[in-house]
């Protein structure tokens, strides 16, 4: 089986091609010891195996950020087969940086030269097979947006050897000075095998000359020649320092791009045009990111998504309730009463199935998401909302983490959290992490819908957008304070690539949406399952006493005696019409179960540790039943919703009625005031058990992992509070 890498920039369509080669069908991890995402898939081409590694997306393979790291150990150590190297036709220059250090690397190289439709329309015409006589390296064309390409670069990857590429007789001159040095270091290199058993020798060289953290750290550990080849450096840069300014890190970099730009000089001509002349990425960003009207497009594209997907998802997610309804009433006729009986109805369909049927919700909401990020608009939106994140101590790149944690409500923390390591600034970096959670991510997302459901039915989407809107301005004066009083660094300077606009493809939309949609179902399916069933027992035991149970079965013969046996027999049987009288006599005695249900909840572990915190959480108009589902968020957003429909459907007066779980809670007295409060307090309180231990994993702290639990919690409480108190005035 061939190992096959897929690398290149970021916006180079590196992902789309692999999306094209392995469909949807790819495993999603991490690398070893980090929390750089790993995709991959096992895919059969014309009867021939390969492994698929989509690489991290950067510039180089210099290890200034942990993405880079990654993609160099990972052709360091793993040795694959054949790296497929995609580059932007519209921007080669760039691009061929990482290829000339793949190939100083000695990897076997094959270009996917993508993007060839972009150049075309910028009349950038590129000689392919001169381009590839001089760079030694086969070269593929590509549209990955379009999927075309893709089954001629799969052929030259199966038909491709190490002859192909000449990478490793490949080099470059860098000038009399580094060039003496450089045959010194590799004589000594070689004389004493050092680090030959992974690195090539010239490149061992270039690596101590750019002062490669990693590679010299294992060149200390192996000892040897380290010393020698630490002392040739550091006298070059002295010698440079004295004589050019620079370092031979810098002159090394000059002299790559010098040498990209040499060869090329007569493979890529460009059209003669008018100076004035802007591409259509330029004329549309002239109005998308204009000052003015920039952010107010912004808001009105966000305020569209969101009137999409509660359209889109109104059917569906109407069918869903219905059928968890019916498969409710199934269970509920066909079942023995019992224990059994109880866990199948409140703790699997009522609490799964409460959190499933927000998935049309979910699906419709990622594929706008992924409509923003594959056309290109939402790096526009990290270079609009610059100026105002400097104003609160954070930069553009935050906007990117954000985002991701749900900004476009529907993202996910725990990514967003770990985007924000692509933040040089360490000041940045960390309000970024602490902040992110903050976001409507798609866990919330159903105890929002829920809330609108219930109280905010006549502009869902305008609610949607305010609740948005405030998540941000509250992430946002956090973010400030924590800047102010708990961080303080230097800031940090922000670049960003705008890419150019793109039409995204259906197939590219959908297997995004589906994939992260299916990462919800998959939850709903294990996390939330097993902590659904683990909420039911609390819910359900100990259970009422024989006493107890006693009193409420002498309530029920009480009231059968006050009719005839000939209404008892009518009232309790299956039929849904019945005379007045038999109905009285149903009402009757469905309000005495409903006592004892709730007597039940009420006295059970849950309900009593939901009781304890009661006389405190009645100020922010929490009731012992929300209480259950609030401590049971913390392990998964998702729950609450769940946990409320377990709770309600426990104690409701009528264990058959099938009104949904937003008209329960009408019913049970919630109010507007209630709805206010529970939305705030869901803003701000302790992010879930996964996003704090990204928090850990990424600070290196228990120390801010535990104050997003403890201290946003306290914050989230004082706030639900003054927003109750408020209500209740108005």
């Amino acid at each position: 089986m061939k190992t096959v890498a897929i690398a290149g920039n970021p916006n180079c369509g590196k992902t789309s091609l692999f999306n094209n080669i392995t469909g949807a069908n790819y495993h999603v991890a991490n690398y070893p010891g980090v929390t750089v995402e790993k995709k991959e898939a096992k895919i059969v081409h014309k009867g021939q195996e390969f492994n698929v590694v989509d690489l991290p997306g950067t510039y180089s393979l210099s290890p200034y950020s942990l993405e880079e790291v990654v993609a160099r150990d990972f052709v360091v150590q793993e040795k694959p087969d054949v790296i497929v190297d995609v580059l932007d036709a519209s921007n080669l220059e760039r691009n061929m940086y990482m290829l000339v250090q793949f190939m100083e690397m000695g990897a076997p190289v094959l270009i996917a030269l993508n993007m060839v439709d972009v150049a075309k329309k910028r009349s950038i015409t590129i000689d392919i097979p001169a381009l590839s006589e001089k760079l030694g390296v086969k070269i593929v064309e590509t549209v990955a947006r379009e999927n075309k390409g893709t089954e001629g670069l799969m052929d030259a990857v199966s038909q491709f050897t190490p002859a192909d590429s000449q990478a490793e007789s490949f080099s470059i001159s860098y000038g009399p000075d580094i060039d003496e040095v450089l045959i010194e270091m590799e004589a000594l290199i070689r004389q004493n095998s050092f680090l030959t058993d992974i690195y090539l020798s010239r490149w061992t060289a270039l690596k101590y000359l750019e002062h490669d953290e990693i590679v010299m750290k294992k060149g200390e550990l192996a000892g040897g020649i380290h010393e020698q080849l630490a002392g040739i450096t550091d006298r070059l840069n002295a010698h440079l320092k004295s004589t050019q300014s620079t370092t031979a890190e810098n002159l090394i970099a000059d002299y790559r791009y010098g040498y990209i730009s040499s060869v090329l000089k007569s493979v890529v001509k460009t059209a003669d045009s008018p100076l004035d002349r802007l591409y259509l990425s330029d004329r549309i960003d002239q109005v998308l990111t204009h000052k003015m009207f920039g952010p107010i497009l912004m808001l009105a594209f966000l305020y569209g998504i969101y009137e999409f997907t509660f359209w889109a998802s109104e059917y569906p997610v109407g069918w869903l309730e219905t059928f968890f309804g019916w498969l409710g009433g199934v269970a509920e006729a066909n079942m023995a009463e019992g224990l059994l009986k109880s866990l199948v109805i409140s703790g699997i369909i009522d609490g799964v199935g409460g959190v499933l049927g927000f998935a049309p919700l979910i699906l419709f909401m990622f594929f706008a998401i992924a409509f923003l990020e594959d056309s290109g608009y939402m790096a526009r939106t990290a270079y609009m909302l610059d100026r105002v994140f400097r104003i609160f101590g954070l930069q553009g790149n935050s906007v990117v983490a954000y985002i991701v944690s749900g900004g476009i409500a529907g993202g996910c923390a725990v990514p967003g959290v770990m985007a924000a390591r692509t933040i040089k600034g360490e000041k940045e970096r960390l309000i970024t992490i602490l902040t992110a959670p903050f976001m409507p991510c798609g866990a919330k997302l159903p105890i929002y819908a829920l809330l609108i459901d219930a109280f905010f039915q006549t502009n869902k989407s305008g609610i949607m957008l305010g609740i948005t809107v405030v998540s941000w301005l509250l992430a946002l004066i956090i973010a400030r304070l924590l800047g102010t009083f708990f961080v303080k660094e230097e800031a940090s300077a922000f670049v960003m690539e705008l890419p150019p606009y793109r039409m995204p493809t259906l197939k590219g939309l959908t297997i995004h949406a589906w994939e992260r949609c299916w990462m919800y179902v998959r939850k709903a399916g294990t996390v939330i399952l097993a902590i659904s069933i683990l909420l039911w027992v609390l819910m359900t035991f100990p259970g009422l006493s024989d006493e107890k149970v006693k009193a409420f079965e002498q309530q029920r013969e009480t009231i059968a005696s006050q009719y005839d046996a000939s209404v008892v027999e009518e009232g309790s049987s299956d039929a849904e019409e019945v005379s007045e009288q038999a109905q009285a006599y149903r009402d009757a005695i469905m309000a005495v179960d409903g006592e004892e249900a709730g007597a039940s909840l009420s006295g059970s572990v849950a309900g009593v540790i939901g009781h304890t915190f009661e006389p405190l959480t009645e100020f922010a108009g929490f009731d012992w039943r929300a209480n259950i589902a609030l401590l049971g968020g913390i392990a998964a957003k998702e729950v609450l919703v769940s946990t409320l429909g377990t709770a309600y459907s426990l104690s409701d007066v009528d264990p058959e009625d099938s009104s949904t779980l937003s008209e329960q809670l009408v019913e049970s007295g919630w109010t507007m005031a209630n709805a206010l409060s529970l939305l705030v307090f869901v803003l701000l309180y302790a992010p879930c058990f996964v996003t704090v231990v990204a928090i850990r994993k990424e600070t290196g702290s228990w120390k801010w992992a535990s104050f997003t639990v403890f201290g946003y919690t306290a914050v989230a409480f004082v706030a639900a509070v003054a927003v109750y108190q408020a209500a209740l005035l108005f």
